[in-house]
């Protein structure tokens, strides 16, 4: 993986592209680190907003890093030629990220792992999402006992099987993130509503998801389809809320065949 400091205008072996990488809510980027390695012929950089100190700031810095890639002193087609195309990979609250992002015309592709456009949702529609109260409960548990609600949360991102088969050793340590941080992902999670405006997006759009997600349902994934129907959709039967932990060599090479289609049309 390589930060921003280290791209410079000299010359770099061709690849594929960059695929920036947007992680989940109290998370580290540490996620992606196998499935990066699967695909060495893109760059890889990543944001980390872990200590950020409000929404703001962490929508804030997201944008920033984007706009520094992209940009090179005004001259966008000189940067976009020295990196090649930028996808923008998200999981879960780094999806919401990365929907709004693309919204604004700053991706060249997504890739989206247990993603949601909106959501908080209200009671009828809890196949698509959580109720906001639940979110606030979150929010004033993590001044009063922080590891707690980290615990029970990461418990939500595996099925029982799943479980069972010791993905969770795959998680990252737990205290990643700053109280702040994880307040400021939560107020994200409960207000940033990207699904009025989906449609909006012209780029090509890669979505993976389990069909026993219990935290962006597979629900959120077919209100995606049904908006953006160009999208690719690979379903992950019997898996919850991190498709791709386990599956790397899968996910690697199902999203390489679908950005080199893209790139061929």
């Amino acid at each position: 993986m390589i930060g921003l400091d280290d791209i410079s205008m000299e010359a770099q072996p061709k690849t594929s592209g960059t695929i920036l990488w947007l992680c989940g809510w109290s998370i580290s980027d540490d996620i992606f680190d196998r499935t990066r390695e699967l695909l060495p012929d893109f760059h890889h950089i990543s944001v980390d907003y872990s200590d950020a100190d409000s929404p703001e700031e962490m929508l804030l810095l997201t944008e920033t890093v984007v706009k520094n890639l992209l940009y090179l002193d005004g001259e966008a087609c000189r940067r976009r030629d020295f990196h090649g195309p930028l996808l923008i990979g998200g999981w879960s609250l780094g999806s919401l990220l990365a929907l709004r992002l693309a919204i604004k015309g700053f991706a060249d592709g997504l890739v989206l792992f247990g993603a949601t456009a909106q959501f908080t949702r209200s009671k009828e529609e809890s196949d698509l999402g959580w109720a906001e109260i639940y979110v606030r409960k979150m929010i004033t548990g993590l001044t009063q006992n922080r590891q707690d609600v980290e615990e029970k949360f990461r418990q939500l991102i595996f099925t029982e099987a799943e479980w069972e088969a010791a993905l969770g050793i795959s998680l990252p340590p737990i205290g990643s993130w700053t109280t702040s941080a994880l307040i400021a992902g939560l107020q994200i999670l409960r207000s940033v509503e990207c699904l009025s405006q989906v449609k909006s997006i012209t780029c090509p759009l890669f979505l993976v998801h389990g069909t026993e997600d219990r935290i962006c349902p597979y629900g959120a994934a077919s209100e995606l389809m049904a908006q953006l129907p160009k999208a690719k959709l690979l379903t992950i039967p019997a898996s919850g809320h991190a498709p791709f932990l386990g599956r790397e060599e899968q996910i690697a090479n199902e999203l390489r065949r679908w950005w080199h289609e893209q790139q061929d049309k």
